[in-house]
């Protein structure tokens, strides 16, 4: 099932982990550096926090990078289900229409009408006359058993969804 939960964006992220690798550089390369200038009066406290601060900015670098490829393999996978169920809506609205006897053209104009298109869009799409859509229209309801747009949406979606047995 597709996770509902709202990721913050890849590149927000990404930008996040950069900024925390270029603080742990910075952290870890005064950390070297006031240790090799021990005569410096820095306590070991100070340099023990330091240490400290840069392996916790390392370790959000680490976990950072792991939380963008776990993302982008999310997102891919994501996609790959969508297409899947895309492809397959497509090819059962085709075996629908196929099995109502559509032509090419009454299947064109269905579909279109499946998406919502008005008459005036499908014309215009199609550029065809408004009347040549209404006539391709009326085959599509007559031969779907419907009488209209929203009547011929609920029976593809009738038709293509599992049926519930309650």
């Amino acid at each position: 099932m597709i996770s509902t939960r709202r990721l913050p964006p890849l590149r927000f992220v990404t930008a996040v982990v950069v900024v925390q690798a270029i603080a742990a550089i910075y952290f870890l390369v005064d950390g070297v550096n006031d240790m090799l200038r021990a005569g410096s009066g820095m306590t070991t406290l100070e340099a023990s926090l330091e240490a400290l601060v840069a392996l916790g900015l390392l370790a959000g670098v680490v976990l950072g990078v792991f939380a963008i490829r776990a993302a982008a393999r999310e997102a891919r996978e994501t996609e790959q289900a969508l297409d899947l169920a895309r492809g397959a809506l497509a090819e059962a609205i085709e075996r629908e229409f196929a099995s109502w006897g559509l032509t090419a053209s009454e299947a064109d104009v269905a579909l279109f009408a499946l998406k919502g298109c008005t008459v005036e869009q499908i014309a215009t799409m199609r550029s065809s006359a408004q009347g040549t859509v209404r006539a391709q229209l009326s085959q599509v309801y007559a031969k779907a058993g419907v009488n209209s747009q929203a009547a011929l949406m609920a029976t593809i979606m009738e038709d293509l969804l599992p049926q519930r047995n309650d």
